[in-house]
């Protein structure tokens, strides 16, 4: 009688965890003026199969008046977790005319993937940040507003510093004065605001040689937001010679053909490349 060789079983493949959706503030969430509010702000961390060690803020857009979580949220975790990217959808409380409550919520994201980096199979030193429209204002402002973290805080979160190591704008509102998204404009600042605020998130006025690298992408017929956003935040980076890249897309309108599509694509494959030539993620085809 024969007997063959014993067959072993397959390991089971890895599986993905479920996503965990953790609130920032406990329910004393800051508007910027040493004043708290009983609200909670909520980020949803999707980790990838395989980790690289990168992590991504993903603020979606929504005037400042929404948010868009599903194609600029959920969907950019996606795609985030099948290049090993481990994403982290913020769902930011909506200004009202309080311009420091959305900054305030991305920088407390930031702080909080470093301080979970470890748990995570994240690199604190690859903590970037990513926004759509007004979400990319967001981005932009967390990108040009951050600090090195409170070392004298009882709050462990605190003590992390809230840079991003790089920005990934996509149809970005950046400037809040000629030329803005005047929606977004009015809600992140009221209706009358004096010109200092103004300034101050006019984001494109406040780089310097220590904003981190960026990669931009808009279509040349947005008309909703225009691509000098996107053009003078690109040039300010450039004058302090900080790493960046503009993509600025034939074709697409605002939303690039609602998600879809070459432009969409486009700017997805162009993002990733720039990723790797800046050594955030592996170089496409490293680890084959």
């Amino acid at each position: 009688m024969f007997v063959g060789v014993p067959t072993v079983p397959a390991a089971d493949p890895p599986q993905k965890a479920e996503p965990e959706r953790l609130k920032l503030w406990n329910l004393r969430a800051p508007n910027g003026d040493g004043t708290f509010e009983k609200a909670e702000t909520w980020v949803t961390i999707h980790r990838p199969e395989k980790p690289n060690g990168t992590a991504v803020v993903i603020c979606p857009g929504g005037g400042y008046g929404g948010l868009v979580t599903g194609a600029e949220g959920r969907g950019i975790a996606t795609w985030l977790n099948a290049h090993g990217i481990t994403g982290v959808v913020l769902e930011y409380r909506l200004p009202k005319g309080r311009p420091f409550v959305p900054l305030l919520d991305a920088q407390r994201a930031i702080r909080t993937v470093r301080a979970n980096a470890r748990g995570w199979g994240v690199d604190p030193a690859k903590v970037g940040i990513i926004g759509f429209s007004a979400g990319g204002h967001l981005a932009s402002a967390a990108g040009t507003h951050f600090d090195d973290g409170d070392l004298k805080s009882e709050d462990a979160i605190e003590k992390m510093s809230c840079r991003p190591d790089f920005m990934i704008l996509v149809y970005p509102v950046v400037t809040m004065g000629r030329g803005t998204h005047g929606g977004s404009r009015t809600n992140l600042l009221g209706n009358t605001p004096d010109d200092k605020l103004v300034t101050l998130f006019s984001n494109e006025t406040q780089v310097t040689a220590k904003t981190p690298p960026a990669f931009l992408a808009h279509a040349k017929d947005d008309t909703l937001v225009v691509p000098a956003n996107s053009r003078a935040f690109y040039a300010a980076l450039r004058a302090q010679k900080v790493p960046a890249k503009y993509l600025e897309l034939p074709s697409g309108g605002h939303g690039l053909n609602g998600y879809q599509g070459p432009m969409w694509d486009a700017w997805q494959a162009e993002s990733l490349a720039w990723l790797a030539e800046e050594k955030f993620v592996p170089a496409i085809g490293a680890n084959k």
